[in-house]
């Protein structure tokens, strides 16, 4: 059971053309580090945080929790996709009472332009409408953020709130399962 709702995790490794969405692992770790201490994977996020820092609290096996994909090319992680519950007390909602499924994602930054993220996101909510039918998706992301924006695009999100929150315009948006 995850905290989206009564589903396995995690799921067998899930196949797109080029990427492989699988758990988490030991492997990992130094990718993880380098995703988080990143100041372009930062800059929309609330800044990098001290690789000293990450080196200290970052996990022998990162990310192994329910819901977070690493994203692998050729048997190296370069990215991350999430589903997370989001929190019913933050703005940017479908539900009244609110905890949608939220998505997420972060992308080494050698890997930005080439549709992984796309790629990636895709399958992950095709999955997801799989083990999860009509259940509605969220993602929020900043204004500001050109990228991502074009990626909700892509990805049939529509706008639902704009908001302030961490200093800065939020967009959210809505993405109904099948």
């Amino acid at each position: 059971m995850i905290g989206l709702g009564p589903v396995d995790w995690p799921p067998a490794p899930i196949r797109t053309e080029r990427l492989l969405l699988r758990a988490s692992e030991a492997r990992d770790r130094a990718a993880f580090v380098e995703l988080f201490a990143s100041p372009e994977v930062g800059t929309y996020i609330g800044g990098p945080r001290p690789r000293a820092e990450l080196e200290r609290v970052v996990p022998e096996v990162p990310g192994r929790r329910p819901g977070c994909f690493v994203v692998d090319l050729d048997g190296a992680m370069i990215g991350m996709v999430t589903l997370d519950r989001r929190d019913a007390d933050r703005p940017g909602h479908v539900r009244p009472a609110g905890g949608e499924a939220e998505l997420g994602y972060l992308f080494l930054p050698e890997a930005w332009g080439r549709g992984y993220a796309v790629e990636a996101c895709a399958r992950a909510l095709d999955w997801f409408a799989g083990v999860l039918p009509g259940e509605p998706v969220v993602l929020r992301t900043r204004t500001a953020n050109d990228r991502a924006m074009r990626l909700a695009a892509k990805l049939g999100f529509t706008e639902v709130a704009r908001f302030e929150e961490y200093g800065a315009e939020q967009w959210c948006g809505h993405r109904r399962t099948a």
